[in-house]
C-alpha cells in the first residue's frame, strides 16, 4: 500500500512540473505537443490576451523548469524507494516523504516569487484563474490516463 501511494504522489507531483524539463532533454513530438496543449490550454482557461501570452509563457515555463530542477533529488529518492525488488524500510520511507515534503516547500517559494512577476501581466482575476487551470488540467490528463487502462 505505501509504494501504491508513494508512486501515485510522484505521478502526481511530476505531471505538472515534467512536461518543459522533459521537452528541453527530448526532442519527441508528442512532448511538444503535450507542452503545446499545456500553454493553450492555461491561456483558454484564464482568457489571455495574445500580448499577456507572449509575456507571460517564457516566464511560466521558467518557472517550471525552476521547479523540476528543485524536486529533482525528492523524486530520485522516491523513485530509489519506489522500483526497488528489496525490502524497503520504515527509515527510507522517511526520509523519501520529509524529501518530497521539502520539495514541495521549495515549489511554493519558487511560485511565490513567479506570483509577484505574473502580477504584472495579468489581472488578479487570471492569477486566481491560473490556479484552477493547473489543477484542472491534472485533473484532465489524470483521468485520460485512468480510461486508457
Amino acid at each position: 500500500m505505501n509504494k501504491k501511494l508513494l508512486h501515485l504522489a510522484l505521478a502526481v507531483m511530476l505531471l505538472g512540473i515534467s512536461l518543459p524539463a522533459i521537452a528541453q532533454t527530448k526532442s519527441s513530438g508528442w512532448t511538444k505537443e503535450m507542452l503545446d496543449y499545456k500553454h493553450d490550454f492555461i491561456a483558454e482557461q484564464t482568457e489571455m490576451t495574445q500580448a499577456q501570452r507572449d509575456k507571460f509563457m517564457p516566464l511560466y515555463e521558467a518557472m517550471e523548469k525552476e521547479i523540476y530542477k528543485a524536486n529533482l533529488a525528492a523524486r530520485e529518492q522516491a523513485r530509489k524507494v519506489s522500483h526497488t525488488n528489496r525490502k524497503v524500510s520504515d527509515q527510507e520511507y522517511a526520509t523519501a516523504a520529509r524529501a518530497m515534503s521539502q520539495a514541495k516547500l521549495k515549489e511554493g517559494d519558487i511560485e511565490a516569487r513567479y506570483f509577484e512577476k505574473f502580477a504584472k501581466i495579468l489581472s488578479s482575476k487570471q492569477l486566481f484563474q491560473l490556479k484552477q487551470a493547473e489543477r484542472k488540467f491534472t485533473r484532465q490528463m489524470l483521468s485520460r490516463g485512468k480510461r486508457k487502462k
